[in-house]
């Protein structure tokens, strides 16, 4: 009988290295014992690919959401101010959330408003269109249209084109004729009380003003969570600030105030989460503002970028650990996705599971202040 080479039996057969038994096996659900989408969810981690992914997203978010100070040995512990026992229980991971403006346009913003709403993050980075759009869509409504639609004609008709979402001008009208009377009223108390707005103070008046409970800046303002925004003029809100400066010239917009507050905030955490929806400046911003702590302690990145390209969208985790915008101890997650696919099953895995220990800190805290 002919022997098979040796060569080819080295190489197909070769021996196997024993895997440690603790390695998961992969399993995906099994539809047979019914549909239980916590369970289809769960098994997510063990299912590999994006979905394993997923799972790590998971696990990650609930480590940001659960930890307490009182997790950390105490003789670590060189500020005084949190040695006692019910302030180490109290202390809790800092949560940095940053949006790109497309979210706020989808159907996303009711899941922001919801984190927003129950005081679930702390700090939050988003574009100009992430503040103008949760406005706009107060005043008027975004629809659903295809992603095959003709830009020509929609120029034609006066709508405007995000993906698959369809925007009128008419909304954006609207939007002027809120915004004008209020860059009025900021001019007038810059002149007469000396503010100095910030895009920080900006969005939290914006929030106030309007009064709407759908609104993601409403509840950032009820719940005096900052939302952060650099690039605040790069959008129809740097329009009406153009056009406003022809009307009534003088408002003044300073971005220093803003970058001390941030890093402020990064600084004076005990430690640090950041989840980010996207990349570009909002990315950038929440990363480079935890380089002021030498990194964060737990991070999620969901967006559909690679790294081929230097961009900073498609940068991994492990290159912002290069950076010391992750410390070099963390897990860190990227989930390659849609976010408007899998940010709503992640909320269901994480802050909506543990919507009642929000609520009771919450109250806590609360009644501490008063």
């Amino acid at each position: 009988m002919e022997k098979i080479p040796q060569i080819v039996s080295q190489s197909v057969l070769k021996e196997s290295a024993e895997l440690p038994d603790d390695t998961p096996t992969i399993q995906g659900y099994d539809f047979n014992e019914g549909i239980d989408y916590n369970r289809i969810l769960e098994s997510y981690k063990t299912t590999g690919f994006q979905a394993t992914n997923f799972g790590l997203a998971v696990e990650e978010i609930n480590k940001m959401i659960t930890w307490r100070l009182s997790d950390e040995s105490i003789e670590d512990e060189k500020d005084e101010d949190y040695l006692a026992p019910e302030v180490r229980k109290r202390t809790k991971c800092k949560i940095f959330f940053g949006y790109t403006s497309n979210l706020i346009s989808s159907g996303l913003r009711e899941v922001i408003r919801y984190l927003v709403q129950h005081r679930m993050v702390d700090v939050v980075v988003s574009t100009a269109g992430g503040v103008e759009e949760d406005i706009i869509k107060c005043l008027g409504k975004t629809r659903l249209g295809d992603f095959k639609l003709s830009g020509k004609i929609l120029r034609e008709k006066g709508i405007n084109r995000i993906g698959n979402l369809l925007v009128p001008n008419k909304n954006y009208c609207l939007f002027e004729d809120w915004i004008m009377p209020i860059l009025d009223e900021m001019l007038d108390q810059q002149k007469a009380k000396g503010i100095v707005w910030s895009p920080s103070s900006m969005i939290r008046y914006f929030g106030e003003k309007i009064n709407d409970e759908q609104s993601v800046l409403y509840w950032a303002y009820k719940n005096n969570i900052p939302i952060f925004c650099p690039a605040l003029t790069d959008g129809s809100i740097g329009d009406m600030v153009f056009f406003h400066s022809y009307k009534n010239p003088g408002l003044i917009i300073d971005i220093a105030q803003d970058i001390r507050k941030i890093n402020d905030e990064s600084v004076s955490a005990k430690k640090s989460g950041m989840i980010i929806l996207g990349g570009g400046l909002i990315k950038h911003h929440i990363c480079n503002a935890n380089l002021m702590r030498d990194g964060a302690d737990f991070s999620v990145y969901i967006n559909t970028a690679n790294e081929f390209d230097g961009s900073d969208a498609g940068a991994s985790p492990d290159e912002a650990i290069s950076w010391g915008k992750i410390k070099h101890t963390a897990s860190p997650v990227k989930v390659y996705a849609d976010a408007s696919l899998v940010f709503p099953l992640i909320v269901a895995q994480t802050f909506a599971k543990h919507v009642d220990i929000f609520k009771l800190d919450n109250f806590q805290n609360d009644s501490n202040k008063n």
